[in-house]
């Protein structure tokens, strides 16, 4: 097998464009001097305690240029920020006389400053609980975009003896991944069960590949079909984690019982770190598995096929893009390059409808191989770039399920003035039939879902189903 590493700084990549506000609506003021955001320049600084300022900051930073900014209610933003300001309240039982939200007219700034001067009253009762406060307001206006590449970031806390290569939570995969958990759990489908066994509590505590969680915290995964925020509780994250109780059933031997997992720090596989792996299959066909979409990956993936390609003829490609998160829409482009040329891969879409195109790198050089796709529900972003454009353009066959559907558009990033940031998308994303993808997915040709049964036997349906097709 060849394997090809990369520090995992490179599997997130933050596209940074320039802040500039458009002309505001007539009869509403510009962008309050103070509140310009700018994409981060150099390593980010500590962060500092989130203050209303930082708020509005990040108020007008979004009107300013998100998607749809130049469009967009104000109000609803500041309505879902004051809302969990005053259920923060409540939760701590400090509810106060000044928390009653000010009427709002539609002028965006005449309603910030109403909104200020409440939350100022307000805030200024409970001091202590001014930087939570802050948080959850914060976090509520940029959650009331609804969109999926709309987020605020922190700077990652790593636990005390963390180094690059380990891994922090339960030790688990499911077949609802972390971010699907977070993103899109709507799409879901049960039942929900362990697809790979990292490390951790998990191995410590003997369970498998295929074993069924029943419930979790004493919660069922899914209610009606429908999964539930609970599944999240999978992925723990530092420095919030609590212990996390399952209820487990082994349907080989019918054995059920429970057990409660401590979140900790625990040694991952190394291959758990590369972006692509790659081995060769019967002989004639080239199996590269492609994590994300990181800086230079298309290269890598090239790399590995024209080296497994050597002394030898292949007679078609696997690509498993399963459990891919996205990254760089640049890279999908190359990648896709080598398939096809002078083709349309995606649209990017302003709120009145003026797009841009990407088009294929024809400067890529044309594989010539017939393809293989293997997809599944964490295949996001970028991937689902790939993935809508190997379908629409006819380059090869979709096999696995549906992807995640969670491609609004090319997140951008602003640094805040509390040294975090503000991710969202300047335009939203159309496949190449100017299709929506968000929400919805990308269909695969051939459904071919993994179950726990083939889980627990080591089985995989889909590869199986792909290497049929390619000896067709």
């Amino acid at each position: 097998m060849t394997v090809v590493r990369i520090a995992a700084a490179g599997l997130a990549l933050l596209l940074a464009a320039a802040c500039t506000a458009p002309t505001p609506p007539r009869g509403q003021a510009s962008t309050p001097a103070g509140t310009v955001c700018a994409p981060p320049q150099g390593p980010p600084e500590a962060e500092t305690a989130t203050t209303i300022d930082v708020i509005e900051q990040a108020y007008f930073c979004l009107l300013g240029n998100y998607y749809s900014g130049a469009t967009l209610d104000a109000r609803s933003l500041l309505t879902a920020g004051f809302a969990a300001l005053t259920q923060e309240l409540n939760r701590n039982g400090r509810d106060v006389p000044e928390a009653t939200m000010p009427a709002l007219t539609g002028d965006r700034k005449a309603d910030w400053t109403a909104f200020e001067t409440t939350y100022r009253k307000t805030t200024d009762q409970v001091p202590d609980l001014r930087d939570k406060l802050a948080a959850v307001t914060l976090e509520a206006i940029v959650a009331a975009l609804g969109d999926d590449h709309a987020r605020w970031v922190h700077q990652p806390e790593r636990p005390p003896g963390y180094y690059d290569g380990d891994g922090y939570g339960l030790g688990l995969q499911a077949n609802v991944d972390g971010p699907q958990a977070d993103a899109n759990p709507g799409v879901a489908l049960p039942p929900l069960f362990v697809t790979t066994v990292e490390g951790g509590a998990v191995q410590a505590a003997g369970l498998r590949r295929g074993d069924l969680i029943e419930s979790i915290n004493g919660s069922a995964p899914f209610i009606d079909g429908k999964a539930g925020p609970v599944i999240a509780a999978l992925y723990p994250r530092y420095p919030d984690a609590r212990p996390v109780r399952l209820r487990l059933l082994r349907q080989a031997t019918g054995r059920r019982w429970s057990v409660t997992l401590t979140p900790g720090l625990y040694p991952r596989d190394l291959t758990a770190l590369h972006v692509v792996r790659s081995k060769l299959l019967e002989d004639d066909i080239a199996y590269v598995r492609l994590a994300g979409f990181a800086p230079d990956s298309a290269n890598r993936v090239l790399r590995a096929i024209s080296r497994l390609r050597t002394g030898r003829t292949l007679t078609g490609v696997v690509l498993d893009l399963r459990g891919n998160g996205g990254g760089s829409p640049v890279e999908a482009i190359r990648l896709l390059s080598a398939f096809v040329h002078g083709k349309v891969t995606a649209y990017q879409c302003t709120v009145d409808g003026k797009c841009t195109t990407g088009r294929t790198d024809d400067t890529v050089e044309l594989l010539n191989l017939p393809l293989v796709v293997l997809t599944d529900r964490g295949c996001a972003s970028a991937c689902e770039h790939f993935s809508s454009a190997v379908k629409d353009l006819r380059i090869g066959r979709l096999v696995g399920t549906r992807t995640a559907g969670v491609i609004s558009g090319p997140a951008q990033s602003y640094l805040l003035g509390d040294n975090t940031l503000l991710s969202f998308p300047a335009r939203h994303h159309l496949g190449p039939d100017r299709e929506v993808i968000d929400r919805i997915g990308v269909p695969p040709d051939h459904y071919v879902p993994l179950t726990p049964k083939d889980a627990a036997a080591g089985r995989d349906p889909a590869l199986a189903k792909a290497l049929t097709l390619l000896h067709k």
